[in-house]
């Protein structure tokens, strides 16, 4: 018999309780969002009124808040609603002159149905601070999860001054920690030309609730590295490198294609 073979049968006779996270459903989401507004910074918002055109180089995830509902008319079901705030970078261009950078906020809300089972039972923990009252009557929901790539910029354009009911919803309010992201004061109303842009976001949505479940133990887990007080017992450099796989695909030219729509609008947004 082969020495690298294991015994399963005799591996998987213990077995350990666990409390972990269940998904009860989830889904997946591959969104256009056309026209959006985005909300500029007072010194970007300057800039693009006497700008003959702008363009929207990227975008950045900055927040994505998540609150579930139950839904009355479907047992077991709840509504995920999800705000996306996205921090928006791009460039206001006046004549031949360098193109100045600006900077503003986009805000996009989706809902999502996904079963979320029932849980009668309410769990509280002795880590648990104390919570208000909306906490309490709220505690049996399962908790929602989205996970989002940044966004791709597919289209940008500018439109002129709106008036009156031209104008349609505008943004009201920002949370704080979001406004704390932008080196300005953000426009949000007023007599000004408008930046608005089209972006494709992937994203993944589920819902989870604590559970119980009984698992195989092949081998507890423990640590095998002494641990380390100071400089002189750090692994050997060559013996840490010995063990890395030769990268071979590295060597060949990769399938990526310079006219890729990806790549074309993979920037960084930090600059």
């Amino acid at each position: 018999m082969p020495e690298n073979t294991i015994d399963t049968a005799a591996e998987t006779r213990q077995s350990a309780s666990i409390h972990t996270q269940q998904i009860t459903d989830s889904c997946l989401d591959k969104d256009c969002i056309e026209d959006l507004r985005v909300y500029l910074t007072t010194p970007s918002q300057e800039a693009l009124d006497g700008a003959t055109t702008a363009r929207a180089r990227c975008s950045e995830l900055l927040l994505a808040e998540v609150n579930v509902e139950p839904l009355n008319y479907k047992t077991g079901y709840h509504a995920v609603d999800i705000t996306f705030y996205y921090r928006v970078i791009g460039d206001a261009v006046l004549g031949g002159i360098r193109p100045t950078t600006i900077t503003g906020l986009a805000v996009f809300a989706k809902r999502v149905v996904l079963c979320g089972g029932r849980n009668r039972a309410k769990i509280f923990t002795s880590a648990d601070t104390v919570p208000n009252c909306d906490a309490l009557l709220n505690s049996d929901r399962p908790v929602g999860i989205v996970e989002v790539l940044d966004p791709m910029i597919l289209s940008a354009r500018v439109r002129e001054p709106c008036v009156g009911d031209e104008c349609g919803t505008e943004l009201t309010e920002v949370p704080a920690i979001i406004a704390d992201c932008f080196d300005d004061e953000l426009v949000m109303s007023g007599d000004h030309k408008r930046l608005f842009v089209t972006i494709g976001q992937f994203s993944t949505v589920r819902l989870e609730r604590d559970t119980q479940i009984t698992i195989p133990v092949y081998e507890y887990s423990a640590p095998t590295r002494e641990c380390c007080d100071d400089e002189e017992c750090e692994e050997d450099p060559c013996e840490l490198f010995s063990r890395i796989d030769f990268p071979m695909r590295a060597f060949f030219p990769d399938n990526t294609s310079c006219s890729n729509t990806e790549v074309r609008n993979n920037c960084p947004c930090g600059t």
